[in-house]
């Protein structure tokens, strides 16, 4: 049987449960030079993607072992949704885009095999939903992954300069010019140029940027001879495209340029099974080396999903960031070390956000909050599971015995528990 990951027989023998659950993950996108798994009674091997460690035992625990991708992941339930988010998490290169989310492995796929072609790619979707990082993937599996990857934001830039930083300028082409200077196109030659948040580009550049991209060459301010460029141009946007054209803030030509094969990338709340893996990876990236690493617990994990992530990926990493600070010296994160940028809110099926409740004349306590997230998410969670004791502890990451108090609390505080069964 063909398999994404490598490992050890005794990989194999021990540990199949969670090692056939992140390939089947793994397997969606190839794989490349991921980390070769073991068990401490293998030799040591240092491949060139690294080595994961995996134990089973009473504790779970995910330790950098040096700088290298060398990690030793122990766990307890090879069916713990925080055992296979940690494993994918310690899988994945630094800066690798990661995913569990069945939609999101597909764009992965889709994003690959466009990778390989030199066709112009649109990324499309909201702010912090990680299109830079997608476009990174998409040149480090491209034949330019050997150039250069330069990455523009159109809107972080004066827009007087804009044009001069793109294409380049002479010496002396305008006040202050003392220098040339050849522009991010020909910084790009030969690798990828990004061009993100393209709808903020003004209209007079982009029919240079069109021309650009027709003609394969630019001329920089001050010059009257076009230089050959060799680049490929991937372009990502926060704003509908197609509306913007339609109130003529954006060429229809250069965005018919552009739209060869667009992708989209959804925002977090809409592919809830990509958040425990992230929370990881972001755990890993935000912890020192010389720090242990600590696990983020089922119920934490089960607080995040019920977020609405106004901000995404990025506010996600701001609640991990903060987290890690709340649970230094601990073992693991708990509910008690998540704090959100905005109250926590339960998303429904379709995607809506509720409103905001009434504001309360009295303060929140953090204990309150995250009382009411655990209690939201373990009704729901019975909910999903038909009332069953069994699947619901099973699927939340806590013993039968956990969910039968947590029940018996609720119904003390006063809150309406619907009745369950084993």
């Amino acid at each position: 049987m063909m398999t994404a990951l490598a490992f050890s027989d005794s990989v194999a023998r021990l540990h199949a449960p969670l090692v056939q659950r992140a390939d089947a993950i793994v397997g969606a996108v190839a794989a490349g030079r991921t980390p070769l798994l073991r068990t401490a009674s293998d030799p040591a091997v240092q491949g060139p993607g690294g080595c994961i460690t995996l134990e089973r035992a009473g504790h779970d625990r995910l330790r950098r072992d040096d700088g290298r991708g060398r990690f030793t992941l122990t766990y307890r339930d090879p069916a713990s949704p925080a055992a296979l988010a940690a494993l994918l998490a310690a899988l994945a290169p630094p800066g690798a885009p990661i995913a569990a989310d069945p939609e999101s492995l597909s764009i992965l796929a889709l994003a690959e095999r466009l990778a390989a072609s030199e066709i112009p790619v649109l990324i499309n979707g909201p702010t912090g939903t990680g299109k830079e990082v997608l476009s990174r993937f998409i040149h480090d599996h491209s034949p330019r992954r050997a150039g250069p990857f330069v990455a523009v934001n159109c809107a972080a830039m004066p827009e007087a300069m804009l044009e001069a930083l793109l294409f380049g300028h002479q010496k002396g082409a305008f006040t202050g010019a003392t220098n040339a200077n050849e522009g991010f196109f020909r910084a790009a030659d030969g690798g990828t140029l990004l061009l993100d948040e393209i709808a903020e580009m003004p209209l007079a550049l982009q029919a240079k940027l069109l021309r650009t991209l027709q003609e394969g060459e630019v001329v920089p301010i001050g010059s009257t001879q076009p230089i050959k460029v060799d680049v490929r141009v991937i372009a990502c946007a926060n704003r509908d495209l197609p509306t913007e054209v339609a109130e003529g803030r954006f060429r229809a030509d250069l965005y018919y340029r552009l739209n060869v094969f667009p992708l989209s990338l959804r925002p977090l709340r809409d592919r809830a099974e990509d958040i425990a893996p992230l929370a990881f990876a972001l755990a890993l990236r935000h912890t020192p080396a010389s720090r242990p690493v600590p696990w983020i617990s089922e119920s934490a994990l089960a607080m995040l999903k019920l977020h609405g992530w106004p901000g995404n990926v990025r506010e996600l990493e701001n609640v991990i960031r903060r987290a890690l600070l709340l649970a230094e010296g601990k073992d693991e994160v708990t509910p008690a070390d998540i704090v959100f940028d905005s109250p926590a809110r339960l998303v429904p099926a379709d995607g809506a956000l509720p409103a905001p409740a009434a504001q309360s004349t009295a303060p929140a306590r953090l204990s309150n909050i995250v009382q009411l997230s655990e209690a939201r998410a373990i009704m729901e969670t019975l909910e999903a599971c038909g009332g069953s004791r069994v699947a619901a502890a099973r699927q939340l990451g806590i013993s039968e015995r956990t969910l039968r108090y947590r029940l018996a609390s609720f119904r003390e505080a006063g809150l309406a528990v619907a009745g369950a069964r084993r």
